[in-house]
């Protein structure tokens, strides 16, 4: 809408602050105190295994089992991925929180081409039948969009719960939309997107200026956002800490 305020609905995730429940083969969960607070309280059935990012757990029911494992590639060596995993199985409650000041959101993979691309942090937990690996992007996009030369791709069948700095804002764009969003707000995406420099009064921005680089989507498809960005957190918290 030119010239007046978005319709309502424009951002599907911007006013879900309400609780998120659902169900899922083998248990349940509830997404609550959010939307920078978020913690997930889930609910597994016997046997039932979940995987998650080692360090996330705020506490667990005592008949929880939780064994962690060690994997290690050349490519998560040379990327900083992560090594390590943590398998909680039930029965029981576990309850997991984003390892900052941040939101949780799920994305139900279908299998297939159902392929979903995360940033290097915004992985939380996902069920048994989720798959994880490392796709690798361009230089120009590992160099300037935030989230270095690779970045986890997602598939299978099952529940994904991703976690963010801030809100998670969900943007669902249709056949042929584009949409500009900051390298630094991405979290997860389905879609196609190129890097830009953007305008700034009909000069093309230079690099070292805040706003010159851009992702630019296309889809159809949809894009999940941050409302913080990490690097220009950490950037005023050191200019702005006691010496």
């Amino acid at each position: 809408m030119p010239g007046g305020a978005p319709p309502q609905g424009q951002f599907t995730g911007a006013s879900a602050t309400i609780d998120d429940v659902g169900t899922f083969n083998g248990g349940s969960y509830r997404i609550s105190h959010r939307d920078s607070n978020s913690i997930v309280t889930i609910q597994l059935a016997v046997g039932c295994p979940l995987i998650v990012k080692p360090g996330v757990m705020i506490a667990m029911s005592p008949t929880m089992t939780l064994k962690g494992a060690v994997k290690f590639t050349l490519k998560k060596f040379v990327t900083g991925g992560e090594m390590s995993t943590s398998t909680f199985t039930g029965p029981g409650e576990l309850l997991l929180a984003p390892t900052t000041f941040g939101d949780i959101t799920n994305i139900r993979l279908t299998g297939g081409s159902d392929v979903w691309s995360l940033g290097k942090d915004a992985f939380l937990a996902c069920t048994s039948g989720v798959t994880k690996d490392y796709k690798a992007q361009s230089i120009s996009k590992a160099m300037f969009s935030g989230e270095g030369l690779f970045v986890y791709k997602m598939g299978g069948t099952g529940i994904l719960w991703i976690q963010s700095m801030g809100a998670i804002i969900r943007k669902d764009l249709r056949e042929g939309e584009k949409y500009i969003i900051d390298n630094g707000h991405l979290v997860a995406w389905n879609c196609k997107y190129v890097l830009e420099r953007i305008a700034s009064g009909g000069i093309i921005s230079n690099l070292s200026a805040g706003e010159g680089l851009v992702c630019k989507f296309s889809g159809p498809g949809t894009v999940f956002m941050q409302t913080r960005n990490p690097v220009a957190f950490a950037q005023y918290m050191a200019g702005n800490a006691v010496a």
